[in-house]
């Protein structure tokens, strides 16, 4: 496991508060006033109202040292106050001195598993990275080399054995009861129970800017279409296959005299940029779902 580097400034310990309810008058004030009763310095403060469905969105870093009760009375005391919110309301509180956990599940190509372990092995990344799980043993020696578990289970064609294959994942990862499952170029499509199971954890990143050419080979379906730009998507997985919430997208210029080859050299560029920045967003909690839309506090 990869420890994330932890700091001696006790002021930079934050409290992560998000919340989602119906939109209202005066919920900022109460907000407000509750950070400003238990002596909370806000760091970072962002909101957001969409219209449409009429929710309020927010995200609030208070310095972990200046509350003057323990985090649990902290969270005690905010579940009361979130109850006047109304129907529907959704909060929780991080203390990032707690570092988020992630397994990994990667197949053969390893530029997104390099640039997420180099990220964490340079302190710089807030997780640490538990497991990595490949459906091949090609990038065991890069886990390995990072001083990272490796399991891997090979995925047989058939039905019955690719089932039993998943079981095998689904055990093993929820024996670390991760923030976050990264599907870091796995190439497998999860079935719907774990998509469900890890609803709001697994991410994956899409070697296409969706909603155009979602499924296999996108590459070679934008060069069949002569596209000028070409992308990637980093979403939650869901039942829908490359549907889900997007988290980050981004995208790279190219020109007709770029080969599908070169195509996806490019793209590998974009992909782990996108996913290291995406990841990032649900680590640090700035990422809140509603419907299969997302609002990203960046």
């Amino acid at each position: 496991m990869i420890p994330k580097a932890q700091t001696d400034n006790v002021n930079e310990r934050c409290y992560v508060l998000t919340l989602s309810c119906p939109d209202d008058t005066g919920i900022v004030a109460k907000l407000s006033s509750f950070l400003a009763e238990h002596g909370a310095w806000i760091v970072e403060a962002g909101y957001f109202t969409d219209e449409a469905s009429g929710r309020f969105f927010t995200r609030q870093a208070v310095r972990a040292a200046s509350v003057d009760i323990a985090f649990d009375e902290f969270c005690a005391k905010f579940d009361e106050l979130a109850e006047s919110f109304g129907k529907g309301t959704q909060w929780r509180i991080w203390d990032t001195a707690r570092p988020k956990k992630a397994v990994l599940l990667v197949s053969k190509e390893g530029h997104c598993l390099h640039d997420l372990l180099g990220r964490v092995a340079q302190n710089d990344y807030p997780m640490d990275v538990v497991h990595v799980i490949g459906n091949h043993e090609d990038l065991r020696p890069i886990a390995e080399a990072h001083g990272v578990p490796f399991t891997c289970v090979p995925f047989p064609k058939d039905a019955v054995g690719k089932r039993k294959a998943f079981d095998e994942v689904a055990t093993l990862v929820n024996s670390y009861a991760p923030d976050a499952i990264v599907l870091a170029r796995f190439m497998q499509i999860l079935p719907p129970d774990l998509c469900e199971m890890w609803s709001g954890r697994a991410i994956n990143i899409h070697h296409s800017f969706l909603p155009s050419f979602m499924g296999a080979r996108p590459y070679h379906q934008a060069h069949q279409r002569g596209v000028k730009l070409i992308g990637a998507t980093c979403h939650y997985a869901t039942q829908d296959l490359d549907d889900g919430p997007i988290i980050e997208q981004d995208v790279i210029r190219i020109s007709h005299k770029d080969t599908p080859s070169d195509m996806q050299r490019l793209g590998r560029d974009a992909e782990k940029i996108v996913l290291a920045r995406g990841l990032r967003f649900h680590l640090e909690d700035r990422v809140q779902v509603y419907g299969n839309r997302t609002v990203i506090f960046d």
